[in-house]
């Protein structure tokens, strides 16, 4: 049976339970994420979309789409963000810390060229993104 993980917007309307195993972990540096997360960093779990199911509340959930790539999803009733769906990726990015059960193990930092907060922690750190996912691979050193 696969291993499932619920989380919840800040006030509970909206529940959402992801199944299986992420893609991939890390971290987001990049201002657009810093800026909707409201914080220096921002730590993503991406997902197949199939994954990702809304198990209540989905009349509660808004999206905001500043380009092509991310349309931001978060709850209409409290502002909780919930999670990111990137179409041209195939990819959910639920954010981590919407899913507190789920044990985060980042495996890399992406837009590192951005970053405001320096992480020294081993992990690969691209420039943009890898060239796999578009970017163009390049590495930037701790």
């Amino acid at each position: 049976m696969p291993t499932s993980h619920t989380g919840q917007c800040f006030c509970g309307a909206v529940e959402i339970r992801v199944t299986g195993e992420p893609q991939l972990m890390g971290y987001c540096h990049c201002r657009s994420c810093r800026s909707w997360s409201g914080g220096p960093v921002n730590a993503f779990t991406l997902w197949s979309p199939e994954a990702v199911r809304v198990v209540k509340g989905a009349e509660h959930i808004a999206t905001f789409q500043k380009t092509p790539l991310s349309q931001r999803q978060y709850c209409r009733v409290c502002g909780g963000h919930l999670m990111t769906a990137h179409p041209p990726l195939n990819l959910v990015d639920v954010f981590a810390a919407t899913l507190p059960d789920l044990p985060f193990a980042p495996q890399l930092h992406v837009n590192y060229a951005e970053t405001v907060l320096p992480m020294r922690d081993g992990l690969p750190k691209f420039k943009d993104f890898p060239a796999e996912a578009g970017g163009s691979g390049e590495m930037v050193p701790e």
